[in-house]
């Protein structure tokens, strides 16, 4: 049994649910049968309140004492939750410390010696989903939320976490379940009057199918919302690629001098571009490595410019193009890479002859004096938006795919229902109608968790998040 959910039935589990250092507030969360117990013994109000006879959904006043040396340990406010109108379904107590490294680290300790243990990552969000509160497409979103990058990602998350993608593919599966049953009754009971209408099995079942297709081909703007576009800063040394990155960031994240080869390692930052998220990545320039540490630092560039959505491809326009930069031209014509050439330092005048870029969109900037940068970002989005080739990104106002998971799985419902639709229009085997459907009915329960609890697709999917969580 899996390390994760081998523990989750009975033990009570502890973590502290805020990030690590100095804050205003830091929260220790409890989770489980014995939470209120925990809480009783070691919180202290000057009211007598017991936490464990207390109304749920309260907060309280008090403080943490260690009932051993009798010492406070902080001033707190505590949260009651009780079961099953919690997060997990079990009793929840949150208890709201200052938000000091030692004051959480004291309180996390005195719950640990009380009977609780650490919680794994992601295990208060994989309790919630084994005691039904939420479906695997819920407890994905939460950490999708959690990492959303723009508004229209934190909006795609929030639409999964209460429920829209889960209700599709249910409405779909009962639909197909419905279609299976009059088929299975058909079989069983040829001879029977069941008033079933066979001929209309097929338009019912191409219904679902196109409501499958539209989700499977908004996987592509949905893992744009979720990852971000990957973004390479590429170009040789020296040309401006820092200060662009700085510009197009509004700070100074990148250390920029005018000695090249500057930047020997991959910096990665995350810009908005309307609502798209784009992870810039700088690089180092590419040219002959003069030591080790800056070959190194040109092999990352170029594994980077690899795995690359874009290129933002950096010359100096203000001097004659260099057999370097001519060299990376032709390798990312090589790699068919969508790329924007961009003629920084055009504060000095701009001498580089754009016709010999082709059809490659071409922007004129200063990266150091921050001009053209606006029309930059323009021409950024509109080359994501509208640009040419599968890789084109496509706004969408409907359901939205995020996880390749459930790409795959509705894909695999996808190929199986053609399977079906294909012996109905030919040799009519009832047999292999059913088991293609009931194929794809499986695959789409699997999407939401339903009667699957493959315990290494679980821990896969929840120790992505945080502890805490």
């Amino acid at each position: 049994m899996s390390a994760l959910s081998k523990n989750i039935q009975d033990d009570t589990i502890v973590a502290i649910s805020t990030p690590p250092g100095e804050g205003g507030i830091g929260i220790v969360r409890i989770s489980g049968a014995e939470a209120l117990n925990i809480a009783d013994r070691i919180f202290h109000s000057p009211r007598g309140i017991k936490p464990s006879l207390s109304p749920s959904h309260r907060i309280y006043y008090g403080f943490i004492v260690d009932p051993a040396t009798n010492q406070r340990i902080d001033e707190v406010l505590i949260s009651v939750m009780k079961a099953p109108n919690t997060y997990t379904r079990e009793d929840v107590v949150e208890i709201n410390c200052h938000g000091g490294y030692v004051v959480l680290r004291k309180v996390f300790e005195l719950v640990l010696n009380f009977g609780a243990r650490p919680a794994l990552p992601g295990e208060f969000t994989m309790r919630a989903f084994l005691n039904g509160r939420i479906d695997l497409t819920q407890a994905e979103a939460v950490l999708d939320l959690i990492k959303a990058k723009t508004e229209e990602a934190e909006r795609i998350a929030l639409e999964q976490v209460t429920g829209a993608l889960r209700d599709e593919i249910d409405d779909i599966s009962s639909g197909l379940q419905d279609i299976l049953a009059e088929l299975e009754a058909y079989i069983d009971f040829p001879e029977e009057d069941l008033n079933l209408s066979p001929v209309n099995w097929p338009e019912r079942i191409k219904i679902f199918k196109e409501r499958l297709r539209r989700l499977s081909s908004s996987f592509h703007q949905g893992r744009i919302m979720r990852e971000g576009i990957a973004t390479v800063i590429a170009g040789r040394p020296n040309v401006g690629k820092s200060s662009l990155l700085n510009a197009l960031l509004g700070e100074d994240r990148a250390i920029v001098t005018d000695m090249p080869g500057t930047t020997r390692d991959i910096i990665e930052e995350i810009i908005n571009i309307m609502g798209i998220p784009l992870r810039l990545i700088d690089t180092a320039g590419i040219r002959e490595a003069r030591d080790i540490v800056e070959a190194e630092g040109i092999r990352r560039t170029e594994t980077a410019i690899e795995r690359a959505d874009l290129v933002l491809f950096v010359l100096d326009g203000s001097c004659e193009l260099t057999p370097y930069d001519f060299a990376i031209l032709h390798k990312l014509h090589g790699k068919k890479k969508k790329t924007i050439v961009i003629l920084n330092k055009a504060d000095k005048g701009i001498v580089v002859n754009r016709e010999i870029f082709e059809n490659l969109p071409v922007a004129v900037v200063s990266a150091l004096k921050k001009e053209g940068i606006e029309e930059l970002r323009e021409m950024i989005f509109d080359h994501i938006v509208y640009g040419e080739g599968s890789g084109r990104f496509e706004p969408s106002t409907g359901l939205i795919l995020t996880r390749a998971r459930h790409k795959l799985l509705i894909d695999e419902a996808i190929a199986a229902i053609e399977v079906a639709l294909s012996e109905m229009e030919t040799s009519g085997l009832l047999e292999i109608i059913t088991f293609n459907l009931r194929k794809a009915i499986m695959a789409l329960n699997e999407i939401t968790g339903l009667e699957f609890t493959e315990e290494t697709l679980l821990d896969r999917i929840f120790s992505e998040f945080c502890i805490g969580k």
